[in-house]
């Protein structure tokens, strides 16, 4: 899970920006000041900051996105001349935010000031590389982990429907990881992250000269997934003229790249996922039924947290070794207090907000979690 750190003097930007990309999966902090983000560096490797122009960004190695309210041609500049990878203006566009901080996830700096600090961002790249275990003892939990068993060693195409935060993604990632297309590429692409104008590039790849901004040939996610399995998350959210592009390449087992007249075959197994009824955006006619049933073989619900609550405290020991691991510190130790508070939580962002939540404790309380560290820590 990639770390964000939110550099911003104003307290309802920081607030929208560490809600947003805890819902999009990333662990976020904030800071108003260089003292307070200097402060937070010394503790948290993070992985990317993203700082007002206004604001002093830490020197730790850590590549930064600039935001800002000034869109001039010279701000801009500024801002490429301090370092920042990227720059976007306010009001902040979050798809254009979220690619920015992928193309600068993928592309880390080739040199950091410390040993230290890019050791432990490959030891974490290393580690989400692989498929964590599905943690769990309920029958709710249980189930799903049959169904895994049953379902991956066939080619059907599989639906895994739930709410935000419930662990959708590592049902795909183990559903691959146990078919027959295990040894090759596992490519997952967000539908709900890109813009509508760029879904096709990105699912089907581009020829030079297609666009404006196409220097060069691209292949899509479709061709890089060709032999393994392509996973598509928030399907619910891709355009009508999308949906029909990718029903014709499951139909077909053919792509054309944008720009381009030549077909390419592709043997690709798709799995896609969304928090959405389906069913009731056909209704409302947001989505295709034909596609639906073409991605709908097979359809496994991953049930919320709420849903197997006598599984938070296997999850909480597990997410605190985890993060201690992560951070190269002794696990602490959790009051039973402490446990029952987090098992009476509502955890309406599910096991992705619990998971944040245990890093935060392990950062901030002292030798122990404790009762009055989940009432200061935890709203």
């Amino acid at each position: 899970m990639a770390k964000v750190l939110i550099l911003d003097r104003s307290k309802s930007v920081r607030n929208i920006l560490r809600e947003r990309l805890e819902y999009e999966g990333f662990s976020a902090e904030a800071a108003e000041d260089d003292t307070q983000a200097s402060e937070l560096c010394e503790k948290i490797p993070f992985d990317v900051i993203l700082s007002d122009t206004a604001c002093k960004v830490p020197d730790r190695g850590i590549p930064f996105i600039a935001l800002s309210n000034d869109a001039s041609i010279d701000s801009a500049v500024r801002a490429v001349r301090s370092g920042a990878r990227d720059f976007l203006t306010k009001p902040i566009d979050m798809n254009h935010l979220l690619q920015s901080i992928h193309r600068t996830l993928e592309n880390p700096p080739a040199t950091a000031p410390t040993a230290a600090a890019p050791s432990l961002r490959r030891c974490r790249r290393a580690h989400a590389a692989q498929a964590e275990q599905i943690i769990g003892l309920s029958p709710e939990i249980e189930h799903v982990r049959q169904l895994i068993d049953k379902v991956a060693p066939c080619e059907a195409r599989v639906l895994i429907t739930g709410e935000n935060g419930t662990g959708k993604e590592l049902v795909a990632r183990w559903l691959h990881a146990k078919s027959p297309r295990a040894a090759a590429p596992f490519v997952e692409v967000n539908c709900a992250a890109i813009p509508s104008e760029l879904i096709e590039s990105e699912l089907f790849g581009h020829e030079r000269g297609a666009f404006t901004s196409a220097i060069k040939q691209r292949k899509g996610k479709f061709e890089l997934a060709d032999g393994g399995t392509l996973f598509m998350d928030e399907i619910g959210d891709m355009s009508l003229a999308a949906q029909a592009k990718v029903l014709r390449a499951l139909q077909e087992n053919r792509i054309c790249r944008v720009g381009g007249d030549k077909e390419i075959e592709v043997n690709v197994r798709v799995i896609a996922a969304t928090n959405k009824d389906l069913r009731e955006e056909i209704r409302k006619g947001n989505f295709r039924e034909d596609l639906y049933h073409r991605i709908g073989v097979i359809v496994i619900r991953v049930p919320a947290l709420r849903e197997h609550a006598r599984d938070i405290p296997t999850l909480v020991e597990h997410f605190i070794r985890l993060v201690s691991e992560e951070y190269g510190t002794p696990p602490k130790a959790i009051d039973p207090e402490a446990m029952e508070a987090l098992q009476a939580m509502p955890w309406t962002g599910n096991i992705r907000e619990l998971r944040n939540v245990i890093e935060r404790l392990i950062v901030l309380s002292a030798e122990r979690i404790t009762l009055d560290d989940v009432k200061a820590y935890c709203n």
